[in-house]
């Protein structure tokens, strides 16, 4: 019998992504066609939306990570994916996290189910190839996000007692300003300062809580850190009970996170 010649090597001048040249070498080895379609599917960049699913059903009826994802549609190049607590491998499996750019994180009451061998490896990710990593509102206290500060990423208190805030642009020279200017949540819980992280690179959002009995008192809405080899973004709204997400200037913020905290190709 005629023995298979061996795959021919691809070239190292071809421009394409280390990821793509991984899938795209397994393909060869294997003997597989590399289909149009394929080549494309491996170049996209990845980012998944993450929820622990225990937003109310009346303002999210499918979910936080739903509604974020709807948001982030207009991203060309990118392939936007929910992933949750109760799906297999909590959401995210190895073979998933290592072919996400980014991953967005909403948490609120189930921190403590997340699993720290899941966690481990978030990290690591981050650190070490330079995955973004978003962490959302009550995220504050998630495994992964706490892990990377190093802190107890506490705030001083916390109330929804029907405080409005202006969110004002801080450094509009920043890419997740990009497009955003200066506007209100009719409704926002109160995360009240200090907040117990490192101190961030940039603060890209500052707010002004306005109280019911007409009191200020500031806070900060978007914060941004290097940590390793991967950038963190920490974003204050995003309260349940809210609509914030569904909101413009949100998603705005959202859209322009992803790309800022993307690795670059």
């Amino acid at each position: 019998m005629k023995a298979k010649s061996s795959p021919s090597p691809l070239p190292l001048t071809t421009g394409i992504s280390r990821r793509t040249a991984l899938a795209l070498g397994t393909a060869a080895a294997t003997g597989l066609l590399v289909a149009p379609g394929a080549l494309a599917a491996a170049t996209k960049r990845r980012v998944v939306v993450w929820s622990e699913g225990t937003a109310p059903k009346d303002v999210y009826p499918k979910d936080i990570n739903t509604v974020i994802a709807d948001g982030l549609q207009s991203l060309s190049g990118w392939e936007i994916i929910t992933a949750g607590l109760s799906d297999p491998d909590q959401g995210v499996s190895d073979e998933r996290l290592a072919q996400t750019d980014v991953l967005m994180w909403w948490g609120h009451q189930k921190h403590g189910d997340v699993k720290d061998d899941l966690v481990d490896r978030i990290v690591r990710r981050v650190k070490e190839d330079g995955m973004g990593f978003i962490s959302l509102h009550s995220s504050h206290f998630a495994k992964p996000y706490r892990k990377l500060m190093g802190t107890a990423c506490s705030w001083r208190e916390y109330k929804a007692d029907g405080t409005s805030v202006k969110i004002k642009v801080k450094a509009p020279q920043h890419p997740i300003a990009k497009g955003v200017k200066d506007f209100d949540l009719p409704k926002i819980e109160r995360y009240a300062e200090p907040f117990k992280v490192p101190e961030p690179e940039a603060v890209v959002l500052d707010g002004i809580y306005i109280k019911p009995n007409g009191e200020q008192e500031p806070g900060r809405m978007g914060l941004c850190w290097t940590v390793g080899k991967g950038k963190v973004f920490y974003f204050t709204p995003g309260h349940e009970t809210y609509d914030d997400f569904f909101r413009p200037e949100v998603r705005r913020i959202l859209l322009n996170a992803v790309q800022w905290a993307a690795p670059k190709q």
